[in-house]
């Protein structure tokens, strides 16, 4: 059986309303007798006349009563879900979406952000999960609604980015370490004892680099693959600790924190979605949420 042209169902719809050739032909801007070809179309479809003449006039038969309420309603059903969506009711918004997002933003932003959104969207749930690499496939399959990340020259060349904010590593020590006291230079920070934070368990980094032209090396006791396991282990021992200023500051309350005493590269956090979520006005919504959020932060 052959797929009917849906788009007799348009011409159907205005000729039931005017129940007239001649009318429906010139709302739809087409001939009369294009228009009777398009009756003489919808006739064999249905199988039925639809409108037959009755003295100088056209009236519809009792199929085409039938169908006038449906097919005015599938109308504009199709015409909806075509139609651009300018305005959500973020009061009667019933969603979760699912954050990926680097370690420690949570801890950073999102109380505020849980607040922001629970305060216009009540029905909306925030999902956070962790980010243990930087694969995109997760925002591919819709897995993944949101993330956040450094954007690399190897993401998905189909996905969409806007920065955060900026950020730079710093050095946490315990109170009461030797580096609370006196001035931090690049020999003292190098001298002590350090923990790495590396992913994929690497001993050296672009921090190292950066010492290397000092002609300094840095003496890693430890590797974590986090920042927060950093941070803990700086808490409760001599360690020091590089980490991102921005997405560690409630882990260090109570820290000492210290600006590195050598140049170190700064880095762009950017927020990161998948093309087919763009035009989506809730997604819309939460994107800008996420960025007030973080430029609130700052």
């Amino acid at each position: 059986m052959s797929t009917p042209d849906f788009n007799l169902l348009v011409t159907l719809d205005v000729l039931l309303q005017e129940g007239s050739v001649a009318g429906a032909a010139r709302r739809l801007r087409l001939s009369p007798s294009a228009m009777s070809r398009a009756l003489a179309r919808l006739r064999e479809t249905t199988g039925d006349p639809l409108l037959v003449r009755a003295g100088r006039g056209l009236v519809p038969t009792p199929r085409a009563l039938e169908l006038r309420e449906r097919v005015s309603q599938l109308v504009q059903d199709a015409e909806a879900a075509l139609r651009p969506t300018e305005h959500i009711d973020l009061q009667q918004l019933v969603r979760t979406f699912v954050l990926r997002t680097s370690e420690g933003f949570v801890e950073n932003f999102g109380p505020a952000l849980i607040a922001r959104v629970a305060a216009e969207a009540p029905g909306v749930r925030l999902r956070f999960v962790q980010k243990p690499d930087k694969d995109s496939g997760p925002l591919r399959d819709g897995a993944v609604d949101l993330e956040t990340g450094v954007v690399e020259s190897n993401m998905g060349p189909e996905l969409r980015a806007q920065a955060l904010f900026r950020d730079r590593h710093i050095g946490v020590v315990r109170a009461g370490h030797p580096l609370c006291e006196g001035e931090i230079t690049p020999a003292r920070y190098a001298a002590g004892q350090h923990v790495n934070v590396s992913r994929r368990g690497l001993d050296k980094g672009q921090l190292d680099e950066a010492l290397q032209m000092l002609g300094l090396e840095r003496q890693v006791r430890t590797i974590v693959d986090g920042f927060s396991t950093a941070v803990a282990l700086a808490r409760a021992s001599d360690l020091i600790a590089s980490v991102p200023e921005r997405h560690t500051g409630v882990l260090r309350a109570g820290m000492h924190s210290f600006a590195l005493p050598f140049a170190a590269p700064e880095f762009t956090v950017s927020l990161l979605w998948h093309p087919r979520q763009h035009a989506d006005p809730a997604h819309h919504w939460l994107r800008g949420c996420v960025r007030e959020v973080c430029g609130e932060s700052a």
